[in-house]
């Protein structure tokens, strides 16, 4: 199951109180105060893993607990420090504070860790109170409480490249071409529930590197109003350096020029800062009779400066250059050519 989205408590462990106690000891006169101080409550963290893809432990396991610290005894001894809490979580994992909405941390990076509630400080034992004319305290000091919080995790997947598109556009296949990953693909709408992610392989000899593509669930228009599986999903994109839109040009499928308006309406209702990321159209099942279609998108993508690529992603036909073009724009290498030149530019 894939989740991204948890509601989670954390709460730190209290320090641990003071201690009163006396020296008694034969031939010891007056052998003074000797109490221990407390120990400190435990602390809770939030650290990123590679280990993790989702949140599921976080949507079944709500609340997550430090232990308290010890309490001090006589003798000086101090009470043992209450062991920290750690939860890990995937990377790109957003870290808010439920009641003011505030960003705590953006986990991308493996071992990034932060501290969402502090531990309480063990109180101060009564040897801690002595002075020259005050030999005797009898009081000490309680522990601290821990800190208390109500958190928000939100995952967001780290991908260069987001697939985008209408149901039934041919997304999943494309990424299927594009990678090794094993999508569900079959001819009815919304047949992607959760994203999928994939690497796309680079040859030994390119210094550049893979990188990974995620696809999105399809959007339909009303999508922000809850329409279909809602725009939601668009989070998963938000942290991509580019868009691939997905359209359908065969000669069965609806005008694509359209196809393109509802998803950047959708996207401008998500997020407007995402229509400031670099995109590019897949003109996907060119496979099919297309001559209806692909003239017309040709034109409009040229005057808005948009590269456009047919491809095929059953025949794999345009997805060798799209795949050339994509690693060239995610790390630009000095003096080289964009190999599989789009049809507009």
């Amino acid at each position: 199951m894939f989740v991204d989205l948890a509601t989670i408590t954390v709460k730190a462990g209290a320090g641990g109180r003071g201690c009163v106690s006396f020296r008694r000891e034969a031939y010891v006169p007056r052998g003074g105060p000797d109490g221990g101080d407390g120990g400190h409550g435990g602390s809770v963290y939030i650290e990123a893993s590679r280990s993790f893809r989702t949140l599921i432990d976080q949507k079944y396991q709500q609340l997550y607990r430090a232990r308290s610290g010890a309490h001090g005894r006589g003798k000086d001894q101090r009470g043992a420090d209450g062991p920290d809490c750690v939860i890990r979580v995937p990377l790109g994992t957003v870290v808010k504070d439920r009641e003011s909405g505030e960003v705590l941390a953006d986990l991308t990076v493996e071992g990034q860790r932060v501290l969402v509630a502090r531990g309480g400080r063990g109180g101060r034992g009564n040897a801690r109170f002595a002075t020259p004319t005050h030999r005797a305290p009898r009081h000490a000091q309680p522990g601290e409480p821990g800190e208390t919080h109500k958190l928000v995790l939100e995952l967001k997947l780290m991908a260069e490249v987001g697939l985008i598109g209408l149901p039934n556009a041919g997304k999943s296949s494309l990424l299927a071409r594009l990678t090794a990953a094993h999508p569900k693909v079959a001819s009815y709408p919304f047949t992607t529930l959760t994203p999928n992610l994939g690497v796309v392989e680079a040859p030994p000899e390119d210094p550049v590197g893979g990188f990974v593509v995620a696809d999105i669930p399809g959007l339909i228009e009303g999508a922000a109003r809850g329409a279909g599986l809602g725009h939601q999903f668009l989070r998963h994109i938000e942290r991509t350096r580019i868009h691939v839109q997905v359209v359908d040009v065969s000669d069965e499928a609806e005008d694509p020029g359209r196809a393109l308006e509802v998803l950047e309406q959708e996207m401008r209702a998500y997020n407007p800062a995402l229509l400031g990321v670099p995109r590019i159209v897949a003109a996907n099942k060119i496979d099919l009779p297309h001559g209806r279609h692909l003239p017309p998108l040709r034109e409009r993508c040229a005057a808005a400066g948009v590269p456009v690529f047919p491809v095929s992603a059953v025949t794999g036909e345009g997805v060798g250059a799209l795949a050339a073009h994509l690693a060239l724009r995610i790390a630009p290498r000095a003096g080289a050519a964009a190999p599989g030149q789009p049809d507009a530019a």
